[in-house]
């Protein structure tokens, strides 16, 4: 049976084309099934990892070694990694593909993140021994912002079969983006709140440990510690934006969008400072990023027009011929796509002199006012 269009109804359906799309929520026709205690356990173990974390940054602040943040790294990547095992168990192959497929995906471009983690510690040259805390307030703002994002992206896909187009679009514009532009825009758009707080907020110039505020001649007034969390969390809100349409063109679940997230930041830390200079050295990684943006666009573009329910598409039908691109393929073209952009970029640092390369960043230079 088929409604039509201009809210007459259909007598045997009983209601309108409008109200049965714009209001019955979207189901995926595999439904991810966990035990209740799996979720909630998850949610608690992460939680407390988290929270662990935290409590090592700011009690012992100092510059983790390489062989520190290696193990550190390993045990995050390693916890992900049962994590899909007993996704595996419990579910099934797809969702813990799926999980896999969108925790690379949140990791290639959380990596992109760090990159401009670290234009901003260097652009207000903060101590590297106080990196770390400051960098937790980043970690746990890109968590905020983007767990309001997922409950947001998850209840517009329940209730609007055509947002799919919305988000493909969205995300090959910033595939583009990321391909033919640089960071300098984000950068001018932090400087331009910074201006607008210094006049309007006492800051001083100089860092007090990792204090957000100091004492100044009998007057209290902020650290430039302030400026860097603000211009973190622009940067974080940003990268929400863009990140979360991705994950969603690789799952429907707001449980696996949410995990897939936790862990492709759990680490982030311990990641700036093992790879440190080697993020701005790895050029050709924006391109590798562009290029999993752009697939995931097209396939949540096929998704939309193979799901189609807009009345001037089709006729309001499904598209039957646009194809559906599978778990596997994606998972296959993100690892593909990384791979080669990193071999790709260690190639041309290895054929570049070191004068080429992009210049060292340093975090204890003489702060910038």
């Amino acid at each position: 049976m088929r409604l039509r269009v201009g809210g007459v109804r259909d007598p045997d359906a009983g209601e309108t084309f409008e109200s049965r799309h714009a209001r019955t929520p979207r189901l995926d026709p595999m439904e991810l099934a966990l035990p209740a205690w799996f979720e909630i356990g998850t949610y608690v173990v992460l939680l407390l990892i988290l929270a662990f974390d935290v409590f090592l940054a700011y009690r012992r602040p100092h510059v983790p070694s390489t062989r520190e943040s290696a193990l550190w790294i390993s045990f995050y990547v390693t916890l992900a990694l049962i994590f899909a095992g007993l996704m595996f168990l419990l579910g099934d192959a797809e969702h813990a593909g799926q999980f896999i497929a969108g925790w690379l995906t949140e990791y290639s471009l959380s990596i992109d993140n760090l990159f401009v983690f670290l234009i901003i510690m260097s652009q207000f040259a903060v101590p590297k021994k106080y990196q770390q805390e400051i960098l937790m307030v980043g970690i746990i703002l890109a968590l905020l912002f983007r767990a309001i994002f997922i409950i947001i992206g998850a209840q517009l896909i329940a209730n609007l079969s055509w947002i799919f187009y919305v988000f493909g679009l969205f995300l090959i514009i910033t595939a583009w983006r990321q391909a033919f532009t640089s960071h300098e825009d984000e950068e001018e758009m932090e400087n331009g709140i910074i201006r607008f707080l210094r006049k309007r907020i006492p800051i001083t110039d100089t860092f007090d440990g990792g204090k957000l505020r100091t004492t100044v001649d009998g007057r209290r007034v902020f650290t430039p510690v302030l400026v860097v969390f603000i211009a973190l969390g622009t940067t974080d809100l940003v990268f929400a934006i863009d990140s979360i349409p991705a994950i969603f063109g690789i799952t429907e679940s707001p449980f696996i969008v949410f995990t897939a997230n936790v862990f492709a930041l759990m680490g982030l830390r311990q990641l700036y400072f093992l790879l440190g200079d080697l993020v701005e050295k790895l050029v050709y990684l924006k391109y590798g990023i562009a290029f999993i943006l752009a697939f995931i666009g097209v396939k949540l573009f096929l998704h939309a027009l193979h799901e189609n329910e807009l009345p001037f598409i089709n006729n309001g039908e499904h598209v039957l011929w646009a194809p559906e691109i599978d778990t596997w393929t994606s998972l296959g073209v993100i690892v593909g796509a990384m791979a080669v952009a990193v071999i790709a970029s260690l190639i041309k640092i290895r054929r570049t002199p070191a004068e080429e390369l992009p210049s060292h960043i340093e975090g204890d230079n003489v702060p910038k006012s």
